[in-house]
This record gives C-alpha cells, sequence and structure tokens, in this order.
C-alpha cells in the first residue's frame, strides 16, 4: 500500500541531525573505535527503538484511525501502480538498512554483526508498515510489499558481505508530474496537496534507479572512482490502482480508460558520492545521506508504448 520514501518521525529527524553533525554516517565506520563502545551501543538501539516506536504509534495515527479495522489478513496487491509502490519499499528498506549499519559501525561493534543488524533494522522498521496493513480492512498484509522490503535490505547486506561495498545502489529522483486540468482533484485526493505528499506518494512522479559503480567493477582502469551508470524506472498516468476509473464524492464513476497508462526505463549516468575523497568527516557523512537520491543528468527513454527519446537533464 504505502511505498514510504521515507516518512521520518521527529525522534528520527532529530537523530539524523545529530549523528550528520557528529560525522557518525561513514560508509568506512567510525575511526578511532577500536571495539564496542557501550554508550554508542545504547544510543544507536536506543533511538531506533524509539523511532520504531514512534514511527508505528504515528503511522497508526495519521494513516490508519479514519479506516475501519479487522482481525489480520492477507492482501495481494503485486498488480497496484505498475509496481511503482513496490520500487518504493525496496528503495526505503535498502536505505534504511544502509543508513542503520553505519550507525551501527559507529558503536565500534564487528563488522560483519553491524551489516547484519543493519539489514534486520530496515526490514523491521517497513514492517510496521505491513503489520498496520494486516489490520485494516481496507488494505492487508501484503507480502509483495513484504518481499520487497527483504530484497531491498538484501541488497545492501549481500553487497557488504560480498564486496564489502555497495557497488550496486538503489536511488530515488523525484519531478513534479503535470496533471491534465480535469484530472488535478483525482491527483490532489490520491497524492496530497503538500510537497511532502506528493514525494511520498505521488507515483507518477517518481523515478526509481540501480545506480553501478563502474569503477569498482574495472578497478584498474581509468575510469573516475565517483562514476556510476544508472538504469531507471518510471510509470505514469496512474489516476488509480489498477485502472483510471474512480467514484467521486458525490458518488460519480469518472471513466478515464481513454489514457493510456505506461511505463518508461531510463538509461543515465550518476555520482557516486561517497567514493569523492574528502578528509572530512562533516562532508563524508552529508555525502552518505545524499546519496540515496540521483543526481539529475542526460539520459536516454524508452516506454512502454515504443517511444524513444533522450533527456538533456532528467531527475
Amino acid at each position: 500500500m504505502l511505498s514510504m520514501p521515507f516518512a521520518m518521525g521527529q525522534e528520527s529527524s532529530q537523530l539524523l541531525k545529530d549523528t550528520v553533525t557528529a560525522g557518525t554516517f561513514q560508509s568506512t565506520g567510525s575511526a578511532g573505535i577500536t571495539g564496542p563502545d557501550k554508550k554508542r551501543i545504547w544510543i544507536v538501539g536506543g533511538s531506533q527503538a524509539a523511532l520504531w516506536t514512534g514511527s508505528f504509534i504515528a503511522l497508526n495515527k495519521a494513516w490508519y484511525a479514519d479506516y475501519p479495522k479487522e482481525s489480520f489478513h492477507f492482501f495481494n496487491d503485486w498488480g497496484e501502480w505498475q509496481q511503482m509502490d513496490k520500487a518504493g519499499h525496496a528503495w526505503t528498506s535498502y536505505q534504511l538498512s544502509r543508513l542503520s549499519g553505519d550507525m551501527w559501525r559507529w558503536t565500534g561493534i564487528n563488522n560483519k554483526k553491524a551489516i547484519w543488524l543493519g539489514g534486520i533494522s530496515g526490514v523491521a522498521y517497513m514492517s510496521i508498515i505491513e503489520i498496520l496493513d494486516g489490520f485494516s480492512a481496507e488494505w492487508g498484509f501484503s507480502t509483495g510489499d513484504m518481499l520487497m522490503n527483504i530484497a531491498g535490505a538484501g541488497l545492501f547486506v549481500s553487497q557488504e558481505l560480498g564486496w564489502k561495498e555497495q557497488r550496486i545502489q538503489l536511488k530515488m529522483s523525484y519531478y513534479p508530474y503535470a496533471y491534465d486540468p480535469q484530472d488535478k482533484a483525482r491527483a490532489l485526493d490520491l497524492f496530497g496537496e503538500s510537497t511532502a505528499e506528493k514525494i511520498l506518494k505521488d507515483y507518477n512522479a517518481q523515478t526509481y534507479w540501480l545506480s553501478a559503480n563502474i569503477h569498482s567493477f574495472f578497478p584498474d582502469s581509468r575510469i573516475p572512482r565517483w562514476l556510476n551508470l544508472s538504469v531507471g524506472y518510471n510509470a505514469r498516468v496512474m489516476l488509480g490502482g489498477t485502472e483510471n476509473i474512480w467514484t467521486d464524492e458525490a458518488g460519480n464513476t469518472i471513466d478515464r480508460t481513454e489514457v493510456e497508462r505506461y511505463r518508461r526505463f531510463f538509461l543515465s549516468v550518476d555520482v557516486d558520492l561517497t567514493r569523492i575523497r574528502t578528509r572530512s568527516k562533516f562532508l563524508r557523512s552529508v555525502f552518505s545521506v545524499v546519496n540515496m537520491v540521483k543526481i539529475p543528468a542526460p539520459a536516454l527513454e524508452w516506454d512502454s508504448r515504443g517511444n524513444f527519446r533522450g533527456h538533456l537533464f532528467y531527475f
């Protein structure tokens, strides 16, 4: 149901602010720490537990309170939103696992344990949504969503254990979608009015990317260490989960099936900010967080209608 390019509460926002300021989000761990630091372990463990609990309460109150509840049940929504929501689940789980893993490294614990704790944390956090969905009459526990949550965390864990680095990253980009005037009311109802709501929920405006670092696969080459090649996915003109038919507040059936829903695929370049060398801990921390987003760049596009075109600047 909800894909969450992530909805952080006050606890997580403050933690992120404090952690970036302290320079703790470092992909290489925390310099100067030779063993587990109990104080840091309590800080990270307590912060993540508070984030999980606070998010559960906040989501239940803000998102699910207005919908009827029923006994726990499952729901198959794999065919909805051209799988854009599934890509969102994978991206969010991957990024949460990556950032959580860096936080656990900061505690000085064994690196392999930090990696696994990061992956488990990402899946555990995303499970909040599935649990709440499972008790909602409007939706249900989505096995597809859960599989994508595990896939996102698995992408982080497998690369850290196998390559000891993130050669292939999941990234996201967002650019507001220009809806047809007659569809704007529907878009506002589905995706919200504020920019934050639209970034979170507007699948027509999101693009998800697999961004691969070229130099990491060819370490002896002269290819810049920061240069990535990215493959992107986006879908357009979705005015409902499975079809462009809905009932408005007055009870009228609106049929916009003449508007073709279609998929888009991209090939573009990108920058892995974490591979830009700097002595500044603060910059390394900022780069690690900002690296969740793909930079605007030229791109080639092919869509499911058979059209092919280039973009001088795509985001």
